[in-house]
């Protein structure tokens, strides 16, 4: 019988479809969330019975090291697949211990596991906003980043220094992927695709930030999906090859890489809705970036990446779907 594989944050957004995904290949998965308040669990629940319901999920913390290394030995996991973190730029601004709880406790306590117990691939999720100040669009995995505009994007450019060093000394096959503007169905609450549909829907006000003059490259999470999963079955780094990043360590952007204007992402869901939007213009928020743009080639090379969903295609269906989850005034 082949072993499990691991995904934390099996609850969240991401979590959860690669959840589904996995089991629709006939993989057998051990979901692992701490199902917290930073938006409401029963969202994070409902979910889950939407999209993977048969797969068994420990509510467990990943700063809980003894409960970790219990749930490790159970099911001696082949890959492990670590999208478990806390998230959001704003609010690590107000609960900068949250991050290194979760993000870099966390992040050891998940590394020191796969290291002792064997486990042959550990794909773990970075983020697009490691580019902070650094970024020159479009951002490649070659530039720059030891400027970061939050505790959030500091925590996970930490977390691709500490994969690096746990795949040149132990080597620790590891792959980070370095995420732009997911959406979808079930996504974030938090997020402006979800905080603007539900609002346009309801008929209220939306606060558009730097007066609206932002681009964002938004992803779509079959898109994203398609992308952990490749980067899950690229072969692995030869030993000792590309010693400057650490071995076998390999990092990736995935995203959209077509930048959409912030006026125009409205419009796709005025359109959507049938109703316009009822727009307050306010100054760019601290730890905020202007614009975001993955060069997704490294990607594409090593296995195959590339998106297929526009804007126009996909965020009508997170407007369906809001309208359906959360009622007609969202």
């Amino acid at each position: 019988m082949t072993a499990p594989y691991l995904v934390t944050g099996a609850a969240g957004f991401i979590g959860a479809y690669t959840c589904r995904a996995l089991r629709a290949r006939g993989i057998d998965v051990v979901g692992l969330d701490n199902f917290n308040d930073y938006y409401d669990p029963q969202l994070k629940r409902d979910r889950v019975a939407a999209l993977c319901p048969e797969v068994e999920i420990a509510e467990l913390d990943l700063t809980d090291r003894d409960g970790l290394a219990a749930l490790f030995d159970k099911h001696r996991f082949q890959r492990v697949i670590h999208l478990a973190a806390q998230a959001g730029v704003r609010y690590s601004l107000e609960n900068p211990h949250a991050y290194v709880d979760s993000n870099l406790i966390g992040f050891v306590n998940v590394l020191e596991l796969c290291r002792h117990r064997g486990v042959e691939h550990l794909v773990y999720a970075s983020s697009s906003s490691v580019y902070g100040d650094s970024a020159v669009p479009p951002f490649s995995e070659a530039q720059r980043i030891d400027r970061p505009r939050s505790l959030y994007a500091a925590t996970k450019a930490a977390n691709e220094l500490m994969a690096h060093t746990y795949a040149h000394l132990y080597g620790l096959r590891a792959t980070g992927l370095r995420f732009f503007t997911v959406y979808g169905p079930w996504g974030r609450p938090d997020m402006a695709p979800l905080l603007f549909s539900r609002a346009v829907l309801g008929g209220r006000p939306i606060q558009v930030f730097n007066h609206g003059k932002m681009r964002r490259d938004f992803t779509f999470i079959d898109d994203i999906v398609a992308g952990v999963l490749g980067a899950m079955d690229a072969a692995p780094a030869p030993a000792g090859a590309d010693a400057a990043e650490g071995g076998p360590h390999r990092v990736y952007n995935l995203g959209n890489h077509t930048p959409v204007e912030l006026e125009h992402f409205i419009a796709v869901i005025e359109e959507a809705a049938g109703r316009p939007a009822e727009k307050v213009y306010k100054p760019m928020q601290p730890g905020d970036m202007v614009e975001t743009m993955a060069d997704t080639a490294r990607a594409q090379a090593d296995f195959g990446f590339e998106p297929t969903t526009p804007i126009e295609a996909g965020m009508p269906q997170v407007v369906r779907w809001c309208a359906g989850y959360f009622g007609d005034h969202a």
